[in-house]
């Protein structure tokens, strides 16, 4: 059987999310990588080209100009020829400075800034062409010094022109780009949600597929199978799943055959044994009288009575085969009846002869509820049966209703050691006994488990816990007005806790 295509559950947001949140990382840190390097990029290039460009517009004018400066120039000569400068460079607004020599730079403009020492001692040094950037006033400025040479190739006069200009320009030019790159990322992360959510959406189908399945198989649908489609790991997983479903689907038909086997030789054995056991303990009844009265020597007498309690045991096993049998075929019927249920309590512990020492029933007067009487007798006799047997007399049955009369609760208590812990998840399990060297006792095994059963034919439950001040408990939870039907089995199978 393949999946249908039209519905499927949508899986949960949180590994989507983090698939989408994932990808937007990656787009993210791509474009705030590309955004760096593009402002490192445009930054040098942009610094480069005003670097150059003013270099070789410096250079041209100092080298045009220097040859009219008489030599050696005076301090109004070096002025003169910074004036020339200021004027040729217009355009870039640079003040310039000129020296000769080891003397100190001229200006011959008083808002020119200090050309910085570090600079001077760099063309001193190196005889070249040398650049700085700095801090002027608040804003980056760039200071160039030239060495003027009267021609190409000849030997420096000792003139040395700087000039210094501030770079606001290129700044806001940077600053633009910083701006637009910062704008294109977060416009290319959000163009990468689409793919983002198309990604996942996509890569995130076979484990949808997976998801729908899984629950298509816990629901009993064995027969699901996936398209597996593809050589990944995803293809591998969806190969694997079909193989593990179609041994499931080939395991859970055997034991189900098997059990449906079981049963049925649990139900025909029963009724087979019920006409011998009949007749059986018709002859006991006899030979009991006649043990009783004496009529017997000890010896037989004796046999006889071990004899009639062991048919008795077993007619109790075969009758509660039968019963378990019943819901296992889903024939069990319930017939409703509106009861007093402090009567019906009292009339279970008369027909079983049980005494108020032994067994402390508390129901409100007058409490009444819509139930089967037969299976509530059923119900509460096997749970103080158990009770006496296990906890230990006083056993204490309290009934009351909770939720606005809408549910009637019967706890029924006892004063012993309690329900071991690993023994708990067991007590409704069907022949289950806590302590295996104890090969036999006074019941069939099947008590809770017709309990159960009878409760669950209710539309109620029945919970086994340990009382905080000791002793067992059970709780039988019943809605105050139950559908009337027969049981829809069969049941998983059930039992006694000892």
């Amino acid at each position: 059987m393949r999946l249908p295509a039209r519905r499927r559950p949508s899986l949960p947001r949180g590994l989507r999310a983090r698939l989408v949140v994932a990808f937007l990382f990656v787009s993210a840190l791509s474009a705030l990588i590309t955004a760096v390097l593009t402002f490192h990029q445009a930054q040098s290039g942009t610094l480069e080209r005003t670097q150059d460009s003013a270099t070789r517009d410096l250079r041209a004018q100092a080298e045009s100009l220097a040859p009219d400066v008489p030599f050696p120039p005076t301090v109004q000569d070096l002025r003169n020829l910074t004036r020339q400068l200021d004027r040729a460079g217009a355009a870039r607004n640079w003040r310039t400075q000129v020296g000769y020599l080891d003397g100190k730079p001229v200006t011959g403009s008083p808002e020119a800034p200090d050309v910085p020492d570090s600079l001077r001692r760099a063309v001193a040094a190196q005889g070249k062409t040398v650049y700085q950037r700095y801090d002027h006033q608040g804003e980056p400025w760039l200071a160039i010094g030239v060495p003027v040479l009267f021609s190409p190739g000849s030997k420096p006069s000792g003139l040395t022109v700087y000039a210094a200009f501030s770079l606001r320009t290129e700044q806001k030019d940077i600053a633009a780009l910083v701006t637009a790159a910062q704008a294109g990322a977060v416009l290319a992360l959000a163009l990468a949600v689409v793919p983002a959510l198309l990604a996942a959406r996509r890569g995130l189908k076979p484990v949808r597929q997976l998801r729908t399945a899984a629950e298509r198989i816990t629901h009993g649908v064995l027969d699901t199978r996936l398209d597996a489609t593809g050589h990944d790991e995803l293809g591998d997983l969806s190969r694997t799943f079909n193989t593990m479903a179609a041994a499931l689907e080939r395991d859970h038909g055997e034991l189900r055959r098997l059990e449906a086997g079981a049963r049925r030789f649990a139900a025909d054995l029963s009724h087979e044994l019920r006409t011998p056991l009949a007749a059986m303990s018709a002859v006991t009844e006899v030979l009991d009288e006649d043990a009783t009265s004496g009529r017997l020597d000890p010896d037989t007498a004796e046999a006889v009575q071990l004899i009639s309690d062991e048919t008795r045991k077993l007619t109790r096993v075969v009758a509660d085969l039968i019963e378990i049998s019943r819901f296992d075929a889903g024939a069990a019927a319930l017939h409703l009846d509106e009861v007093d249920l402090g009567e019906a309590l009292r009339k279970t512990l008369q027909l079983r002869d049980w005494t108020t020492d032994e067994v402390v029933v508390e129901v409100p007067d007058e409490m009444r509820a819509r139930l089967d009487p037969r299976r509530i007798d059923v119900v509460v006799a096997n749970l103080v049966a158990n009770a006496l047997r296990h906890g230990g007399a006083p056993v204490r049955v309290h009934a009351r209703t909770e939720g606005g009369d809408e549910q009637l609760i019967i706890e029924v208590s006892d004063r012993g050691p309690g329900i071991p812990e690993d023994v708990l998840p067991h007590v409704f399990d069907r022949f289950y006994k806590a302590d295996v060297a104890r090969a036999r006792s006074e019941g069939s095994g099947l008590g809770l488990a017709i309990a159960l059963e009878n409760e669950r034919l209710h539309q109620g439950t029945l919970t086994a816990a340990n009382s905080p001040a000791g002793g067992a408990r059970f709780t039988v939870t019943l809605p105050t007005t139950p559908r009337c039907g027969s049981f829809q089995g069969p049941r998983t199978p059930s039992a006694e806790h000892m």
